[in-house]
């Protein structure tokens, strides 16, 4: 019996970088979904693990080969190697990458092996994390004559660091909506380089622990209280930090009152 569409392999191999979202099985497009079981190899991240592999055929292939700080992984030129090697033997190859691969997923070093190897290569956008947690605390990024401006920022470099090379000034404008990728163990340090450019102590700052888990730590209060407990009593899993005047409306999900059950057609 010949090969289904969905399980042939490709004539000519491909790679899709696909965002799974946060973690939430109902957050992931509909393109993510297709991608994945169309997929023969499928190379993952930790944090894109768990709902996002459900979709994947049983007799695909998956390669764990997330990063996640403190633990061994694939340097990103094995992983770059892997994926262009399955796609040269003509496999159908998905990158799984949590969040949104084209924010802080290193998606650009991806795109540039598989070009160079003159192996198609395609991006699937997912929810990205920073969207994903205000959501969870019922905030806006944006918010009329308070903020316009949203910005994406990582407070790690290659050595576990704060990177040196930070734009202060613009950090430290409460006018805009900061998002902070893998700043836990830095934020403390930043946040007192903020301060020292003008930034308020009393800004408002969120942190969300474990985004896409049934029941995801949730920290609100000011950019200080928010750096005290990161120094003192950092929450164990990954964490999102968003800070900015339009989180002043910000509440754990736990405070807020359940929202009405949908109701069915009639």
């Amino acid at each position: 019996m010949a090969d289904s569409p969905d399980t042939a392999p490709a004539a000519t191999g491909h790679i899709t970088l696909v965002g799974a979202g946060p973690g939430d099985a109902d957050l992931l497009t509909l393109r993510a979904i297709d991608r994945l079981r169309a997929a023969d190899v499928v190379l993952y991240d930790d944090l894109a693990s768990g709902a996002a592999l459900a979709h994947v055929r049983d007799d695909a292939e998956q390669i764990a080969v997330g990063k996640r700080s403190g633990q061994h992984a694939p340097k990103q030129a094995e992983v770059s190697r892997l994926m262009v090697a399955y796609a040269a033997m003509g496999q159908r190859v998905v990158r799984l990458k949590s969040g949104d691969p084209a924010i802080f997923a290193r998606a650009d070093e991806e795109i540039t092996a598989a070009r160079a190897a003159g192996i198609p290569v395609e991006i699937v956008p997912g929810v990205t994390t920073a969207t994903a947690a205000a959501a969870l605390v019922g905030s806006a990024l944006t918010k009329r004559l308070v903020a316009r401006r949203v910005q994406f920022v990582t407070a790690h470099e290659v050595t576990g660091g704060l990177p040196d090379d930070l734009d202060l000034a613009a950090l430290a404008d409460a006018a805009a909506t900061t998002c902070v990728f893998m700043g836990k163990a830095t934020f403390p340090a930043l946040a007192e380089k903020l301060f020292a450019r003008g930034l308020s102590p009393e800004t408002p700052a969120v942190v969300v622990e474990n985004l896409g888990v049934a029941a995801p730590g949730v920290i609100v209060g000011t950019v200080a209280t928010v750096a005290i407990r990161l120094r003192d009593a950092p929450p164990p899993g990954p964490c999102m930090i968003l800070y900015g005047a339009a989180l002043a409306d910000a509440t754990v999900p736990s405070e807020r009152p359940p929202p009405d059950e949908p109701t069915a057609a009639t």
